[in-house]
């Protein structure tokens, strides 16, 4: 028998499974919190392994979510989480750990916080740079009503960049109103944050002089409170404040009017804790500055923070390779084709330039960023600034293209129409995850930028229906039009279909018959030419005489070819992943009724509420945007006006 023998670790009992509420993590240890946050991690890296979702965003904010609710008493105090995809944790310890499985599936929790889903969730958060607004909002209000909880906003991944996140602290520096601003700083949104504040954050982490000395008052103040008199507090305050003055980590915090704190270690539990109960006794705007690392505690997030911003699901948890799949290669995206095609063009063309909002590889403009970087501009989360910096360039002659999610380009639709249709310059709009977007849910569907764009003069509209198309479109946008354009085109794959290597120009304002019929006129643009052809091939089986048109175009309308159809065709039926107020369905009734010519038209689109969060088989079941409901529809359409 050996001397001795090794026995294995002891393993400490699990804390998650003890946690109901935010509650039960008052009496936990500093130790003890930090196995809670371990086990979260372990948590939220087997969830989105089997489920898919937000990822590297939330593993960062692990310690953080695990101290904030240790201090702070949800729901009585607020947190705001900007953006709301790092609240994973956070909807995990608040009574929802048994549902996360069903997080961002149709019917399940939503993948951001929802004020409907859970008291603990203060506002809701789906588009950055809100959170500084809300909180300032919600303190207001609680001083008007002589309340007393704690007002808190998480702000990071990018958010800091937007400018309604400088709109609003100028705004809390002037309401001196207790709030707390915790600036997440992990140097990313999806891709690396971009600007001079980002340089100004790292310069205050790197200052070696700056954190010793910071140390040393910290600590000199700590002790302060407990064994000493006001004076001696406000001496070293003052120091602190000379210090700032003469190093200016946080005068920009500071000139706003926020006390500024930190940088501290935002995977230290212990240092945690201890800022957060020194915020809590201060009762005026002030900003504690944490260093995360995005990804933390998952090797693979934290060598390519921007692969796995978000993941699909069907991952290793330990390698974070997901296995091959037997099945057929998929088309390119439909971002992709447009990345691929507008390098293209600007390898032979000096004037083009390329412009996102933090969104390189979410539009494919990293290939853009790659081939040609003196041309590529990264703005950060200010889509506002995007546009108008656009339309700055259009000014001198360049040829610049603005590619921006449909959702997020509403954040500039007074720049679209003050500072670009109506000087009537030649800017492009690129705009991605237009209709649904499935599993993002409502904050981030694309369902309104027809309605919104239809009134705005001077701009040209393009739906492509193809990978093709888009690739004709782009160029037709750059080169046979002059003024304003905006292409729109879905989340997702193409059709596969084979690409030509040349540009063929689109006629602007001209729709494609694509097939002739005697009763019911098809109208549709984009992907959902498809799926109208394929209606109408089984309508034509039941005895049903149908056209369908590909419009191609909202702005100008085709109304020669609608005027042609109504003089076939007994009745209209309008498809659009739109809105079903304002889009293309309303262009088409304002045709028919400045000819005077009186049809029926059925619109099917998106209904008039916000399109919850699911797959997009669920989704176009749901909104009865799938071929079956279509064929329902326009059956009974006919037959009942027929009547």
């Amino acid at each position: 028998m050996p001397d001795s023998v090794t026995l294995p670790a002891l393993r400490e009992p699990p804390l998650l499974s003890t946690i109901q509420s935010p509650e039960d993590l008052k009496k936990l240890s500093i130790p003890e919190l930090q196995q809670l946050a371990d086990e979260c991690r372990k948590e939220v890296i087997d969830l989105v392994a089997e489920n898919g979702g937000h990822f590297a965003s939330t593993l960062g904010v692990v310690e953080l979510t695990v101290a904030l609710h240790h201090v702070y008493t949800t729901p009585h105090d607020k947190i705001i989480w900007d953006v709301g995809h790092q609240a994973y944790v956070h909807k995990i310890l608040t009574g929802r750990r048994e549902r996360m499985h069903t997080n961002r599936q149709y019917g399940g929790l939503a993948g951001f916080p929802k004020i409907t889903e859970s008291p603990h969730d203060a506002f809701g958060t789906g588009h950055a740079s809100t959170s500084i607004s809300a909180a300032a909002g919600l303190a207001a209000a609680r001083d008007l009503a002589g309340s007393d909880e704690k007002v808190i906003a998480v702000i990071g991944d990018g958010s800091m960049t937007g400018g309604m996140a400088f709109e609003a602290m100028n705004h809390l520096g002037d309401l001196k109103s207790d709030v707390l601003v915790i600036l997440n700083d992990n140097q990313m949104a999806i891709s690396p944050s971009t600007g001079g504040l980002k340089t100004h954050l790292i310069n205050i982490t790197l200052n070696k002089t700056y954190n010793r000395t910071r140390k040393f008052i910290w600590n000199s103040i700590s002790l302060l409170n407990n064994e000493f008199g006001d004076a001696a507090k406000n001496a070293v305050r003052k120091l602190e404040d000379g210090f700032k003055a003469a190093f200016t980590p946080g005068a920009f915090f500071e000139a706003l009017g926020l006390r500024y704190f930190g940088p501290i270690d935002g995977h230290n539990m212990e240092q945690l804790v201890k800022a957060l109960r020194e915020m809590q006794e201060l009762p005026h705007p002030k900003l504690l500055h944490v260093i995360t690392t995005k990804g933390k505690g998952f090797k693979p997030a934290e060598d390519n923070q921007s692969k796995w911003h978000a993941h699909s699901g069907g991952f290793d948890r330990i390698t974070g390779i997901t296995p091959k799949s037997n099945g057929k290669p998929q088309p390119p995206k439909y971002q992709e084709v447009f990345g691929e095609a507008l390098v293209e063009l600007a390898l032979k063309d000096p004037l083009i330039t390329a412009i996102t909002a933090a969104m390189p590889s979410g539009t494919s403009l990293d290939l853009f960023q790659n081939a040609l970087p003196k041309r590529f501009y990264d703005v950060g989360i200010a889509e506002a600034h995007a546009v108008t910096f656009a339309a700055g360039q259009a000014t001198k002659g360049f040829l610049p293209v603005c590619a921006i999610y449909s959702t997020f380009l509403q954040r500039a639709y007074d720049q679209i129409i003050h500072d670009v249709a109506q000087q009537n310059l030649h800017v492009v709009f690129a705009i991605d995850r237009a209709g649904l977007v499935g599993e993002d849910g409502p904050t981030h569907h694309g369902s309104f930028d027809l309605s919104y764009l239809h009134a705005v003069p001077n701009l040209t509209v393009m739906m492509p229906a193809d990978e093709q198309e888009l690739r004709d479109m782009l160029y037709t946008a750059l080169y046979e039009i002059n003024g304003p354009v905006a292409i729109r085109y879905p989340r997702g794959n193409g059709k596969g279909i084979a690409l030509r290597k040349t540009f063929t120009p689109v006629e602007t304002g001209k729709g494609v018959l694509l097939r002739e019929g005697s009763q019911v006129a098809l109208l549709t643009a984009g992907p959902l030419t498809t799926m109208a052809l394929d209606v109408a091939d089984t309508l034509q089986k039941e005895g049903l005489n149908v056209s369908v048109a590909n419009m191609r175009f909202l702005k100008p309308l085709d109304s020669a070819l609608i005027e042609k159809l109504a003089g076939c065709s007994t009745h209209f039926a309008v498809i659009e992943e739109n809105s079903v107020i304002g889009g293309m369905a309303s262009a088409v009734i304002d045709c028919l009724n400045e000819k005077g010519i009186a049809r029926p038209v059925l619109k099917i689109g998106l209904p008039d509420r916000f399109i919850t969060h699911g797959s997009m088989t669920e989704l176009y079941r749901e909104t009865g945007m799938n071929a079956e409901a279509v064929l329902k529809r326009i059956r009974e359409f006919y037959s009942g006006s027929a009547m």
